[in-house]
């Protein structure tokens, strides 16, 4: 089973249902609720993904999000050492250090799902959009 890191603009595309990007982003978390991929995500995504969201609808409505998202995903740890990595790194973005050394560190992570692969290009590990990856699982079957 392939073990993917989703990022945070692929959450916030199926949450603000961002076109055209909604449909993959809600493909690639189809796959991590039928169990098809194992998905994760970082403590910086869902912190992120809580202050966008609370600016558009209530708490209560943003924890029922956020915990259905949760129950379908694992989240990966940030800690010291992915934090000391992350700042120093050449990541230009401190977020996406954070999320790629959150993803390296833990070791079992195939690829990260992202649309910012350029952001990603100093990572170890694959890189890909929702598009391209569901191209390909889809190729692999």
């Amino acid at each position: 089973m392939k073990r993917v890191l989703i990022d945070t603009d692929v959450i916030l595309d199926f949450f603000f249902d961002r076109e055209p990007f909604s449909n993959d982003a809600a493909k690639v978390l189809s796959l991590c609720e039928s169990r098809e991929i194992k998905g994760f995500i970082t403590s910086v995504i869902i912190s992120n993904v809580y202050y966008l969201l609370r600016q558009t609808a209530p708490h209560e409505k943003v924890i029922e999000k956020l915990t259905q998202l949760i129950m379908i995903t694992e989240v990966l740890t940030t800690d010291k050492d992915v934090i000391l990595k992350a700042l120093n790194s050449d990541f230009k973005d401190f977020e996406d250090a954070l999320q790629n050394y959150s993803a390296e560190l833990n070791g079992q992570i195939d690829l990260i799902i992202t649309r910012n692969v350029n952001d990603f290009k100093n990572s170890s590990l694959g890189i890909m959009t929702p598009g391209n990856y569901l191209k390909t699982s889809i190729a692999s079957r």
